[in-house]
């Protein structure tokens, strides 16, 4: 590989813009698909593109479904209707014992009454009724051929009657309503007249088994509840007798003999003395509190301090009378000693009074400390006869709860022997009316017109088979097909930009829209020249032009290129690098010359003896002269790397239109010596496979691809209308 520097496609972003074409690991990564739902161009594409498979499979479905509709029986279906009254007509009590339907269980027992028609058992009642098992117009002619040898008349009765009940229940039809309580009942046959004939039938069967089912569900009932009263009856008896029993032997009296409050057991004796117990209890544990509470509050404080003793009336006319004896005291004092005998006299009678005064102040304190330990006294005897009782009271309260059992049981049957009668009472009234839920209200008449086949519905239905199959041929074969056709596949799929793509172009048409330069074939080439030169810089001005296989337009790429370089006023030269099969003088319109490309690389010409001048201005051609024996070696010699590097600088840009790519070496090596490699694919004719092993052999050798031109591209086959993709190119010019 050469050392200069090469030019990389674009590389990815955060986002994943692009990505490089070839992975350190060697594997091509796809550019960040679309995300997309539904991807609408991709499936008008697939019905373009299988439009004829599509076509044909939906022709040959209706002519199937036309040729089966002509060769079918015709079958006639002839109706009845039943009149079906979920809740019937209660004229008495007792009349809905076959009712309880809630509103949202109506179509469910609808449904049913059709699965009651449908069944087994009234197919027997129609098939005896008919007398069909003896009928060869509903068995057929020729049913006495399948008899068994050696099976008797009664066998054989039997197995036809088998075989009609069969036959009743393939072909009865019911429809359930959804809007109303009418059942439509029909049958289909061969013949008119005997499918109206079993659809009455069938109607009259059902409306008959109605009948009988409310008349014996209504003496079910009786029957059930009659024994059900005499059993509930022996049950609460022993019920009662148990109840009593236990309470007697665990000594349980009750208050009264009615129930407490809703929820509640009856209250007993040992419950009504513990809740009064409980009571005084917390009476003297309040009176203790309160006692307690005085005598600490006063046990500290000197007596006469004490609120009691100040606000007593004795102990304050002790303390006046004190008071005046001590005033007394000082006057005399005043005026004798202490020895004086009216003095001593006083003394004595106040200390008297201060005697008084102690006592009354301390038998207040004791009061109070005697208040509290009677109290306290008073709380501990009470609680021990609680706690007595309590202990009593649980072991009643276990005892109560078997006993609440037992009642519960027998009062929960007196309540079921009350129901069970006057159930009994309401049915035995009613047991001899009937209901009415079904009636029949319309009877089947003899159809005209028959029933099937219908072109119509056979005919849709062959059409809607037909495009499902169609459509399930059509993606199995797009499943299988991984050409690329769009211009989301060049990017999602191979992974490297896209430069442009061309539109189909007759082969009639291409000289004639390759001189207009406002063609949309023109304009297209002329985008994708701009995208050349913005992705190579002037300075790597050297690419070459290849593809996967031969015929994809990589020549006509090419030699259009260089006339758009050229006219820009870039001095081109045009290479023709494909030394096995050479077609740019063809192409060009030039006489082939008899030296070129080889002749100069080896020396035997100079470039400017063997280039073609004149074509165009600013363009040089350098055709192929002779083929040479050895492409791959002349390609990869030393000369082709000299060549190259020697007129870089002399011309602008040059281009090489080398071999394709799958089975030859001639584009790997090229790429290898080249600054850039333009992969030239045809929309709709190589695989995705084949194409990006072409460009991984490409990236393998070292060729820089600077991206992809998609040629002949068909807009309807990617699923776009013509229109819409190129009509921007015809602008400003009258179409």
């Amino acid at each position: 590989m050469n050392d200069r520097s090469i030019v990389r496609a674009p590389e990815p972003n955060r986002q994943g813009d692009w990505l490089d074409v070839y992975s350190p690991e060697g594997q091509l990564g796809p550019i960040s698909p679309r995300a997309q739902f539904f991807n609408f161009a991709a499936i008008r594409g697939i019905i373009y593109r299988q439009r004829w498979l599509v076509g044909t499979v939906i022709v040959l479905a209706l002519i199937g479904g036309l040729v089966v509709t002509l060769l079918t029986t015709p079958t006639y279906q002839a109706n009845t209707k039943v009149s079906v009254k979920p809740f019937g007509q209660n004229v008495v009590e007792g009349q809905d014992v076959q009712q309880g339907y809630a509103p949202n269980q109506i179509y469910d027992f609808l449904a049913t009454q059709a699965e009651i028609i449908k069944s087994r058992s009234i197919a027997e009642t129609v098939a005896t009724d008919l007398n069909l098992a003896s009928r060869s117009d509903f068995l057929g002619s020729d049913i006495d051929e399948g008899r068994a040898p050696g099976m008797t008349d009664e066998q054989w009765l039997k197995a036809k009657q088998e075989i009609a009940v069969t036959a009743l229940t393939d072909d009865v039809v019911v429809d359930v309503p959804t809007e109303n309580w009418i059942i439509g009942i029909g049958f289909r046959s061969e013949s008119p007249i005997l499918a109206a004939e079993i659809a009455n039938a069938y109607a009259d069967a059902f409306v008959a088994t109605g009948a009988r089912n409310s008349v014996a569900g209504n003496q079910y009932a009786l029957d059930y509840l009659k024994g059900q009263i005499d059993e509930t009856r022996q049950r609460l008896s022993e019920a009662e007798q148990t109840s009593n029993s236990y309470a007697r032997n665990s000594g349980i009296i009750l208050e009264s003999s009615g129930s407490g409050e809703e929820g509640l057991a009856p209250s007993t004796l040992r419950s009504v003395n513990l809740s009064s117990i409980n009571e005084r209890v917390s009476a003297a544990r309040a009176a203790r509190i309160e006692a307690e509470q005085r005598w600490r509050a006063i046990q500290r404080l000197p007596a006469a301090e004490l609120p009691e003793v100040q606000s007593s009336p004795v102990l304050q006319a002790l303390v006046a009378e004190r008071t005046g004896k001590l005033g007394q005291l000082v006057e005399l004092r005043q005026r004798y000693n202490d020895d004086f005998p009216q003095i001593q006299n006083l003394l004595t009678q106040i200390r008297s009074l201060e005697a008084q005064i102690e006592r009354s102040s301390s038998d207040v304190k004791a009061t109070a400390r005697s208040q509290f330990l009677v109290a306290q006294s008073q709380e501990q005897a009470l609680e021990a006869e609680l706690a007595s009782l309590t202990g009593e009271r649980l072991v009643e309260q276990d005892q109560q709860v078997e006993l609440s059992a037992l009642d519960r049981e027998a009062q929960a049957l007196r309540d079921q022997l009350k129901a069970l009668l006057d159930r009994f009472n309401q049915i035995n009234s009613a047991s001899t009316l009937d209901p009415g839920t079904l009636d029949k209200i319309e009877s089947a008449l003899v159809p005209r017109s028959p029933f099937a086949p219908s072109i119509p519905r056979n005919m849709g239905l062959a059409l809607v088979l037909g495009i499902a199959l169609a459509a399930g041929l059509a993606v199995l074969r797009e499943v299988l097909d991984d050409r690329i056709r769009s211009l989301e596949d060049v990017e999602d799929k191979i992974g490297i930009p896209l430069l442009g793509h061309t539109p189909h172009v007759e082969a009639t048409d291409l000289e004639l829209l390759n001189t207009n330069p406002f063609s949309s074939l023109m304009e297209a080439y002329s985008s994708i020249r701009s995208s050349i030169d913005f992705a190579m810089p002037r300075n790597r001005n050297v690419i070459q032009l290849t593809s996967s296989q031969a015929g994809e337009g990589k020549s006509t790429t090419a030699v259009i290129l260089a006339e758009l370089f050229a006219k820009l006023g870039r001095k081109t030269l045009l290479v023709d690098a494909d030394l096995r099969r050479p077609s740019v003088a063809n192409l060009m319109d030039i006489e082939q010359p008899k030296i070129g490309l080889v002749e100069v690389l080896l020396g035997h010409v100079e470039l400017h003896q063997a280039v073609v001048k004149g074509v165009h201005e600013n363009l040089e051609i350098l055709p192929i002269g002779a083929i040479p024996p050895n492409p791959v070696e002349l390609l990869a010699s030393q000369e082709m790397h000299d060549f190259i590097e020697r007129y870089r600088q002399e011309y602008s840009l040059i281009i090489f239109d080398s071999s394709p790519v799958l089975g030859l070496a001639d584009a790997t090596i090229l790429a290898n010596l080249v600054d850039g490699t333009v992969f030239v694919l045809e929309a709709n004719r190589l695989s995705l496979g084949q194409a990006r092993n072409a460009i991984r052999r490409l990236a393998q050798a070292g060729g820089n691809m600077i991206g992809v031109v998609l040629t002949k591209y068909r807009a309807l086959e990617a699923g776009q209308s013509y229109g819409y993709q190129y009509g921007y190119y015809e602008y400003g010019r009258d179409k």
